[in-house]
């Protein structure tokens, strides 16, 4: 049984860092995109950033690009996003996803093309 369990979500004032996981488990994600996708309130749900598994490309929603960082340790199974200088729009909820790296690299950004989703952690950032 694949599970995503996130972690590391909180409260934090603008400015500030966070550090979210995901552990995965269940499944052999070679070769997979795993992801971070969020939904703020009252909003769809949105792209932050992919990891591609085997060689470790990445990509970024561009509300996100030199603050937020994904990385993977696949000794662990984990992905990680680093978040800095937060602020109060990155509020939402976070959700891991992994899902075969798609044929074309557009449409990482997409969340129909992830097979497996966790239960989400909350970020909320104070002004």
């Amino acid at each position: 049984q694949v599970q995503l369990v996130e972690s590391g979500g909180g409260l934090v004032q603008a400015g500030g860092s966070l550090r979210l996981s995901c552990a995965a488990s269940g499944h052999t994600f070679s070769g997979y995109a795993l992801g971070w996708f969020r939904r703020a309130p009252g909003k769809e749900r949105e792209f932050v950033a992919t990891i591609r598994e085997d060689d470790g490309s990445t990509y970024y929603a561009d509300s996100v690009k030199g603050r937020f960082t994904i990385s993977r340790d696949n000794a662990k199974n984990t992905v990680y996003l680093q978040m800095k200088r937060l602020e109060p729009e990155d509020t939402a909820d976070y959700y891991c996803a992994a899902g075969p790296f798609p044929r074309r690299e557009h449409l990482v950004g997409i969340g129909a093309m992830y097979d497996y989703w966790g239960q989400g952690t909350q970020v909320i950032v104070s002004s």
